[in-house]
């Protein structure tokens, strides 16, 4: 079955190749003012039905997020596969504090899914406000 995340509006249609099972929530200053809720999959894994309008906001070099220009979700987003080189309070899964993951990842907001199933989605609460 073949999710469909979308913008209020419509402008915005990701496409998910299954119903997610795991998800984060984060605190930090953007996550907790924007209230998404994350899944994560490869690039490859997501398709694109549509992406009229969309902007993008990047608070640094390395961190993409994207939302509707016309309505002004917050869509999705393209980071460093963070969760890859360290763990969820902040350290670092191999002790070096300067590591770079050298994959990408993208996130979708779960709250732009029409009829999700939560309870079906373990969701991780990431201290990012205080670990980042």
């Amino acid at each position: 079955m073949t999710l469909i995340a979308s913008c209020h509006c419509g402008s915005t249609r990701i496409a998910l190749p299954a119903p997610p099972t795991q998800a984060r929530s984060c605190n930090c200053t953007f996550c907790a003012r924007t209230g998404a809720v994350w899944a994560y999959y490869r690039p490859d894994q997501l398709r694109f039905v549509s992406r009229d309008g969309e902007a993008t906001y990047a608070p640094g070099p390395m961190n993409l997020h994207h939302f509707c220009g016309k309505c002004g979700m917050q869509t999705w987003g393209d980071s460093p596969d963070w969760a890859s080189m360290y763990n969820a309070d902040g350290t670092p899964k191999n002790g070096d504090p300067n590591a770079m993951p050298a994959e990408r990842v993208y996130q979708v907001n779960l709250n732009l899914i029409d009829d999700l199933d939560w309870s079906a989605i373990d969701i991780e609460r990431l201290d990012g406000r205080n670990n980042w």
